[in-house]
């Protein structure tokens, strides 16, 4: 039988990558699994975090591993490529950061052994991702295995993958299951035993055939659907290889029947009835921990996904750890799961889509959760398509498509993309990443933009793979786009729900994101090193006012909730509450008095409270009650107002000059005079250029639709994220031309 051994206790860790280690040198340091070696310096802004390569050693005797034939070592993550060394010898490589591989050490094994993982997270042009808003974190960042085996046993070396395919097919009342395996070194006279049982553990059906024979068929009458959340019903296969009565080797896998449809006109239908995929997106990483988790962390990010009441999970940008994937079966979330292809198409990485595709369809093949694989992310954001990235997408869609008969091909467009790019017709359902009223427009634009798209490809299932804004411990009572308010966040999301819920026609929507994240090259918000898009935050301690608008939209379960608890000084006599309650009718009382009832549709209920001394502020809907309060100041409280940390220049240190442009315009506004379109096209084209950048002259016209509703000063921030740095010296030179260009609006030139 196959034997299983954790290989995460004692590595000895080094960042020196100037040669493979033959020994363990005093000045190594001890780590155990899993680990990144960017937990901090990855988070904390600069974009500076380090990128190289380094090592892992290990020292163990054979006699530590259980006695068999063959000895695996299983790597579920190593983050990006990877070299494994055994007694000096190389064994293996492996480029992609995100899925499972194994390595067959059976040979270079002695009686003493020293093995060595050179672990790399470099730039280079062949393996995804490149160029990305998210920090690749380095290091063995998940479970290292031994597997051993005997002789003949189910196969270990077929892209990482658990050497069992179930396909499970609704017809009627029933489902037909097919189940295949794949052995390795099967001999005469070896069988292969069959085991489907239901999830009380009830033998369902039973088979037993030659190990030559590795595909066998079931029919489970009246069958359980697995129906998403509202009954995600699991079955079980077992298959084991023996040799007369002897068990050789066994391996399990759990799976669901279901059915399926993404109707351009109806969207999700589970089953056969309407299921709407309202949800959001998640990264996997976690402050100061990086992506190196632990189940209590995978739980505990699953428990506050379905709190808010999610149906469907983008799992972003890449390959997640297994374990999420089994706790979206058990959980009935309805899954997009997806490769790192973002951002930039790079000629040359051509053969990383298509292996790190193989691998995530293999090795996920069996989970119901997942219904859709998804090819790319935005990535035509350094321009239209090509040639070469239509034709790979187009390799990576009918490869999909053969090895996946029972799902769907999905891709996340950027905004820039033209609805008529090539592109965009060769997946199967086509999703979008839209920002309007964050990144450039307001939030009215969202719903009419799919409407548009919608009405000019009737026939295409249509649906919004990111929308969101960043939010962090700042407040106002008069939020506006770019603030980085709660209390802006919470009002995009109110209108965005508004929009996007009311759309039958959209297949899913995801917001981006679940959980605040890592970004390194980022530098706003007052706290550089993250994207605070999150609706809860990046340390899972506080959710957001915005969580609880979802919640109130999605969840069953009965609560009221009133916003801007950490807004409590306000200088206005009368100031604005609001409530969120997934029940009709919601009271609020200050002092003890009740400002009256209230009943609200779409969830959102909104109190004019009086603002005088200290006031407790309770709300009531039904049997649920929260409670908040407020303070009357004199004058604002700056602890409340955005101020950048680490910037070479803050909004409040800009010479402005009454009626002349500003670091502090906006763009859409400096472009409607001719010579601040001449400054700022001169200025972009000056911060950078290149094959691969986002600014090249071309794209100027994405950009601005993207990008006007920043300040100039807000967007060269931003740039840092494209590893663009622009000096004190230079923002203030800038700063000192667009002070001797008049406004528009004081020339008439609107």
């Amino acid at each position: 039988m196959r034997s299983f051994l954790n290989f995460n206790y004692k590595w000895a860790f080094t960042k020196d990558g100037s040669a493979v280690p033959t020994e363990i040198r005093p000045e190594y340091y001890w780590v155990n699994l899993p680990h990144t070696w960017n937990h901090i310096d990855g988070q904390d802004g600069g974009n500076d975090y380090h990128r190289g390569t380094c090592y892992y050693v290990k020292q163990f005797e054979k006699t530590d591993l259980p006695e068999n034939k063959k000895y695996y070592l299983e790597f579920r993550g190593a983050n990006a490529s990877a070299k494994v060394y055994v007694n000096g010898k190389m064994l293996a490589e492996h480029d992609g950061g995100y899925s499972t591989w194994r390595v067959n050490m059976t040979e270079a094994l002695e009686e003493k052994n020293l093995l060595v993982v050179a672990v790399s997270n470099d730039a280079n042009d062949r393996v995804y991702p490149q160029q990305a808003d998210f920090t690749f974190y380095g290091g063995l960042y998940r479970d290292v295995n031994v597997i051993a085996v005997p002789e003949s046993h189910f196969d270990l070396e077929n892209d990482g993958g658990p050497a069992i395919a179930v396909t499970p097919v609704v017809s009627g009342s029933d489902a037909d299951v097919d189940v295949k395996v794949w052995v390795t070194n099967a001999k005469e006279g070896q069988k292969l035993v069959y085991t489907i049982k239901d999830a009380d553990g009830k033998i369902v059906a039973t088979r037993e055939m030659s190990a030559g024979q590795t595909k066998a068929s079931f029919r489970i009458p009246k069958v359980h659907l697995w129906h998403g959340r509202k009954d995600p019903y699991l079955y079980s296969v077992q298959v084991e290889l023996r040799s007369d009565k002897e068990v050789l080797d066994c391996i399990e896998t759990r799976f669901g029947c279901r059915s399926f449809q993404i109707d351009p006109e109806k969207g999700f239908i589970l089953n056969g009835e309407s299921y709407p995929l309202r949800g959001v997106s998640r990264h996997q990483d976690r402050w100061g921990i990086g992506n190196a988790l632990l189940k209590e962390h995978h739980e505990e990010d699953m428990d506050l996904i379905c709190e808010m009441g999610a149906t469907t999970i983008r799992l972003a940008h890449y390959q997640h750890d297994q374990y999420f994937y089994e706790l979206c079966d058990e959980r009935g979330l309805i899954i997009w799961a997806e490769i790192p292809y973002i951002s930039n198409h790079m000629s040359t990485g051509r053969e990383n889509t298509i292996k790190q595709m193989k691998e995530l369809i293999v090795q996920n093949y069996n989970h119901p959760s997942i219904v859709v694989w998804g090819l790319s992310n935005e990535i035509t954001m350094t321009g239209s398509s090509t040639p070469d990235l239509i034709e790979n997408h187009r390799i990576l869609n009918d490869m999909v498509h053969e090895m996946d008969k029972t799902r769907l091909t999905t891709i996340a467009a950027i905004t820039a993309c033209d609805i008529h790019d090539p592109y965009i017709q060769i997946p199967d359902v086509v999703s979008y990443n839209h920002y309007f009223g964050w990144y450039g427009g307001d939030t009215s634009m969202n719903g009419p933009w799919f409407d548009n798209f919608h009405k000019t490809f009737p026939y295409i299932p249509i649906g919004v793979s990111e929308y969101g804004c960043e939010a962090l411990n700042w407040h106002t009572s008069n939020p506006e786009q770019g603030d980085y308010t709660e209390e802006y966040q919470a009002y995009y999301h109110e209108e965005l729900i508004k929009q996007l819920y009311t759309r039958q026609y959209l297949w899913a929507t995801h917001v981006w994101n679940m959980f605040d994240f890592g970004a390194d090259a980022r530098c706003e918000g007052g706290e550089d090193g993250q994207n605070h898009k999150g609706l809860v935050t990046f340390d899972r301690k506080y959710k957001k006012d915005a969580f609880y608008a979802y919640k109130a939209w999605l969840s069953d379960e009965p609560f009221v909730h009133i916003c801007g608890k950490r807004y409590v000084d306000r200088v206005e006599p009368e100031t604005k509450v609001t409530v969120y309650s997934n029940l009709p009718e919601v009271e609020l009382f200050v002092n003890g008095k009740s400002l009256g009832k209230q009943r609200a549709e779409d969830h959102f209920f909104y109190f004019r409270v009086p603002n005088e001394g200290e006031s407790t502020l309770v709300a009531v809907a039904g049997d649920c009650r929260d409670e908040s309060r407020i303070r009357k100041v004199e004058t604002f409280n700056e602890a409340y107002r955005l101020r950048e940390k680490g910037t070479v220049l803050n909004w409040f240190d800009i010479t402005e000059v009454k009626g002349y442009y500003s670091l502090n315009d906006k763009v859409s506004d400096i472009m409607k005079s001719p010579q601040g379109q001449i400054l700022f096209k001169n200025m972009m084209a000056g911060f950078g250029g290149g094959e691969n950048s986002m600014i090249r002259p071309e794209n100027m016209g994405q950009m601005m639709e993207i990008m006007g509703g920043f300040t100039v000063l807000r967007l060269i921030k931003l740039m840092g994220a494209a590893n663009i740095t622009v000096t004190k010296e230079q923002l203030l030179s800038l700063n000192a031309k667009l002070n001797q260009i008049k406004k528009a609006e004081e020339k008439g030139e609107i």
